[in-house]
């Protein structure tokens, strides 16, 4: 009897355990590389930070991402602290921040590559905007990788840009992100 309530017991166990890893999985990325630039006839502007961090609930196909402002590294450090100080306000906004649903429904467990939306909220600034942006989730093994491209216009997040340097700053910033999320244990 003893035996018998031992095997079930071990059954039941296993059969959890393959519950367990048959669910969706949570994904983490801490150093992720996100890019900005911006274009004009006098200058271009370029910044980039490998501190961007994301965090993925594949059940719920939730993503959220976020890159502390002061992490961003300029060419010029004039400009990196004009960026901080007059146009970003990095210590009272110290992160740019998003949160969205994936879509289409995507299967964690089958590697490939996939283009996706992600809509939700991106915060500048700040301030909150309702965007939908695309890009593209790549799965292979136990990692999923994310990138995209997307613009984001300074005036919806109320970034003033004084008229006298209005010609060195575009109006739309070009962000580019990207980066590989590992299982979170």
């Amino acid at each position: 009897m003893t035996s018998t309530r031992n095997k079930l017991v071990w059954v039941a166990l296993l059969c959890l355990g393959l519950i367990g890893k048959a669910e969706a999985q949570n994904y983490v990325g801490k150093s992720l590389k996100m890019t900005i630039f911006s274009s004009t006839p006098v200058e271009d502007i370029k910044a980039a930070s490998t501190s961007a961090s994301a965090v993925l609930v594949a059940d719920k196909q939730e993503l959220a991402v976020q890159v502390p402002m002061k992490s961003l590294e300029f060419d010029k450090k004039l400009m990196q602290q004009h960026f901080n100080e007059n146009y970003m306000e990095s210590d009272k906004y110290p992160m740019a921040k998003f949160k969205g649903t994936i879509t289409p429904q995507l299967d964690w467990s089958k590697d490939g590559e996939y283009p996706v939306t992600v809509k939700g909220v991106l915060n500048v600034h700040g301030v909150d905007q309702n965007r939908t942006i695309t890009g593209k989730i790549t799965i292979k093994g136990n990692t999923v990788s994310i990138s995209s491209s997307f613009e984001v216009a300074c005036k919806d997040h109320q970034i003033k840009i004084p008229r006298l340097v209005f010609a060195k700053i575009a109006e739309v910033i070009k962000v580019t992100i990207q980066g590989t999320l590992e299982p979170l244990k």
